[in-house]
């Protein structure tokens, strides 16, 4: 058999993460995110005051790509008559 004949997707992740190497790595993952969560919590905790203010621009940026930008101003009626 070649390497063609057996597809890799998510059949092989699946059965990754339930083999032993796999339970092993989930294993180290959560007690290192648990670490990292009591060690670093005041940190993140500090940071969120500021997640409002990022927020922002990321808004700004998804509202205007949903109406096509400004690509439409200045070319209306209403905006020919009033010069």
């Amino acid at each position: 058999m070649s390497i063609h004949d057996h597809p890799r997707g998510d059949a092989s992740r699946e059965r990754f993460l339930t083999s032993p190497a796999g339970l092993v790595m989930i294993g180290f993952l959560l007690i290192g995110g648990i670490y990292l969560w009591m060690e670093h919590r005041a940190h993140l905790l500090g940071a969120l005051v500021f997640l409002p203010l990022l927020l922002c621009p990321l808004m700004h940026l998804f509202m205007h790509h949903s109406h096509g930008g400004h690509s439409g101003h200045g070319s209306s009626s209403s905006t020919r008559e009033n010069k």
